[in-house]
């Protein structure tokens, strides 16, 4: 019986090397997914979930006693010169406020500035940006009185040269603790 041998070599011929093309692709591109997994962990994920929760009850308590002082507040960015000017309204003027502009996904473009109360104008705070800030940020601004922190806590859109405005929108959340 005669034995049927091949016209040409395997490598030869196209179907092989489209076969190796796909497997060497899926395998290139696998590798790259796994690297940037590991180079880029997800830091959104809370394992403790009841520490969590008290640290909501915490910062409603903080936003209700900001409500019960009647406090609002306007702040102005600067991009020129990185000047942050906050005017504070209510029945409270502490020396310090700290002002937090938090990226809600990134925390690494989080901001912290500490403002002072200016000696010429009552409710007017100063303070210092270093970098700019722009985007959609969870803007944060803490203050005491008497001893009791009060936070006003807003999602804004941020941009130079816009107007903030904090403490305008009712408080979410904190319906059943006014009764």
């Amino acid at each position: 019986m005669p034995s049927a041998t091949a016209a040409s070599p395997w490598y030869k011929h196209l179907w092989p090397w489209i076969i190796i093309g796909v497997l060497a692709t899926s395998v290139t591109l696998s590798l790259t997914m796994v690297t940037i997994a590991v180079n880029n962990p997800d830091n959104l994920v809370n394992d403790n979930y009841y520490e969590a929760g008290k640290g909501i009850n915490r910062s409603l308590d903080r936003e209700l006693l900001a409500q019960t002082l009647n406090l609002k507040a306007s702040v102005h960015l600067d991009e020129l010169t990185g000047e942050v000017d906050l005017r504070l309204t209510g029945n409270s003027q502490p020396q310090t406020l700290e002002l937090n502009l938090i990226s809600p996904t990134q925390p690494q473009k989080d901001r912290k500035i500490v403002l002072t109360r200016s000696d010429s104008e009552a409710g007017r705070y100063l303070g210092q940006l270093s970098d700019k800030v722009e985007g959609r940020r969870f803007v944060e601004l803490l203050g005491s009185q008497d001893e009791h922190v009060w936070r006003l806590f807003e999602e804004e859109e941020v941009a130079h040269d816009k107007t903030l405005v904090l403490g305008d929108e009712a408080l979410q959340g904190a319906e059943h603790l006014d009764k």
